[in-house]
C-alpha cells in the first residue's frame, strides 16, 4: 500500500507553562497540508523489518519513527514490514515529518492487517510513539493541548494556497524552550479567535491571528525567518508565521497568482520551498 504522510503546520503555538513532570503545557492550532512524503508499506510473513528512509542521512533503524511504529503495531503478530519513503517534508522544519511518516505507517498497517482500529484507538496507539503522532494520524485541523496529544478536531482551513519555505538551517527545540522559559513577559496568540475564524471559514481572520511564541525568542542567527515572513507578506500573503519550532515559515494566500509568484521568487533563493493547500481529516 502506498500512503501519503501529510505535512503539519502550526497556525498558532502557545506555551502555557510547565507541568509537574517537567513537560511544557502547550496550546496549538494545527493544520495538515497536501504536501508530504509517500510511503510504500508492504507486509512480510517472516517478522523482519526494513526501511529505506529516503535520505542517506536519516536513520533506518529504531530511531526512525516509521520503523518504530511498524514494530509496535505488529508486535506479537509474527509479521514484519518493508517500508520505503519518498521523502519531501524538510527535516527539522517544524512540519512533523517523522511523526507524519509514523502515522502513515499506522494507517497503512491498520488496513493491510484488517485490524480495523478506530481513528480514536489509532490516535491513542500513536501516542506511544510521539506526542505529534496522534494529530498526524487524524490530520485535518485540531486544537492540540498538553504536550500536543489532547486533540479537539476543528473544521479544516478553508481552501487557499499555502507557500512554505525553509531556510538552510535547523532549529534546536530544547534551546527554544529554554529561551522561552527565561522570558518574563510574552505575547500570546488569540487561540479562541483563531478557532472561531476557522469555524467561520474566514481565511483573513485566521491569518490575522496566526502567532508562534517561539518567534519571540529568535536571535540574529535565525534572521532568515523574519526575512522570509516579510517577503511572503510583501508578495501578497494574508498572514505568515513560523511553524512549530521552525525553521520553516509559511504564508496563506487567497490570490493564486500571488502565491505562484511568491513560490517562484522564494524558490530562487531557498532550496526547500513548496506550494500546497490545506487538506481534510484522514480516514481510517
Amino acid at each position: 500500500m502506498i500512503v501519503r504522510a501529510h505535512g503539519k503546520l502550526n497556525l498558532s503555538l502557545d506555551i502555557l507553562g510547565k507541568t509537574p513532570d517537567g513537560y511544557h503545557d502547550l496550546r496549538m492550532v494545527m493544520q495538515s497540508v497536501e504536501f508530504g512524503d509517500d510511503l510504500d508499506v508492504q507486509l512480510r510473513d517472516d517478522g523482519r523489518f526494513t526501511l529505506d528512509p529516503g535520505k542517506l542521512y536519516l536513520p533506518a533503524d529504531g530511531r526512525n519513527l516509521a520503523i518504530k511504529a511498524a514494530r509496535l503495531f505488529l508486535d506479537g503478530t509474527g509479521l514484519g514490514a518493508d517500508i520505503r519513503v519518498t521523502k519531501r517534508i524538510p527535516v527539522c522544519a517544524g512540519m512533523g515529518g517523522g511523526s507524519a511518516d509514523a502515522a502513515a505507517v499506522l494507517r497503512a498497517l491498520n488496513r493491510l492487517t484488517g485490524r480495523d482500529m478506530s481513528m480514536e484507538d489509532l490516535c491513542q496507539f500513536g501516542l506511544k510513539i510521539g506526542s505529534d503522532v496522534p494529530f498526524c494520524v487524524m490530520e485535518g485541523a485540531a486544537l492540540a493541548e498538553g504536550r500536543g496529544e489532547k486533540l479537539t478536531p476543528l473544521p479544516p482551513l478553508a481552501d487557499c494556497a499555502i507557500v512554505i519555505c525553509k531556510p538552510a538551517f535547523a532549529m534546536s527545540t530544547p534551546e527554544l524552550f529554554v529561551r522561552s522559559d527565561s522570558r518574563k513577559s510574552r505575547l500570546r496568540p488569540d487561540t479562541a479567535g483563531l478557532v472561531d475564524a476557522l469555524e467561520a471559514g474566514d481565511i483573513p481572520g485566521v491569518a490575522r491571528r496566526m502567532y508562534n511564541v517561539f518567534e519571540d525568542v529568535l536571535d540574529r542567527r535565525q534572521s532568515a525567518i523574519p526575512a522570509i515572513k516579510a517577503s511572503l507578506m510583501d508578495m501578497g500573503a494574508t498572514g505568515a508565521v513560523m511553524t512549530g519550532s521552525g525553521s520553516a515559515v509559511f504564508g496563506l494566500f487567497t490570490d493564486e497568482n500571488a502565491a505562484q509568484a511568491a513560490y517562484t521568487a522564494l524558490s530562487a533563493r531557498y532550496r526547500e520551498c513548496c506550494l500546497t493547500r490545506p487538506c481534510p481529516a484522514a480516514e481510517v
